[in-house]
C-alpha cells in the first residue's frame, strides 16, 4: 500500500468537512453534547474502525473527541485513512 503525497492529501481532505491534514495524518475534533454523547460517538467510531480493521488514535476531553488517522505500518497517509474518515462522516 502506497502512501499518499502531501499535495494529494490536501486535495482529498477538502472533501471531508472539518478535517485537517498534516504531513503524516489527518485529524478532526468533534464537539458533542456531553461526556455520555462523546462515549457513544467513540463507540460508533470503534465499530466502524473494527469493521475496516483500521483504528484511529482517539482523545476524549469531556465532550470533545479528537480523531487522528494515519497508517502506522506505512509511515503516513493511505487510502485507508481517507476511507475511514468518509465512513465516520457518513455516520
Amino acid at each position: 500500500m502506497a502512501t499518499i503525497p502531501f499535495d494529494e492529501a490536501q486535495r482529498r481532505v477538502r472533501e471531508l468537512p472539518g478535517w485537517e491534514v498534516s504531513q503524516n495524518f489527518i485529524t478532526k475534533t468533534y464537539e458533542l453534547e456531553d461526556f455520555r454523547a462523546a462515549l457513544e460517538f467513540v463507540n460508533r467510531v470503534g465499530e466502524l474502525a473494527e469493521s475496516a480493521n483500521h483504528h484511529p488514535d482517539i482523545d476524549i476531553r469531556y465532550n470533545r473527541v479528537t480523531l487522528t488517522l494515519t497508517t502506522h505500518s506505512e509511515g503516513g497517509l493511505t487510502d485507508r485513512d481517507f476511507e475511514l474518515a468518509r465512513r465516520i462522516e457518513s455516520g
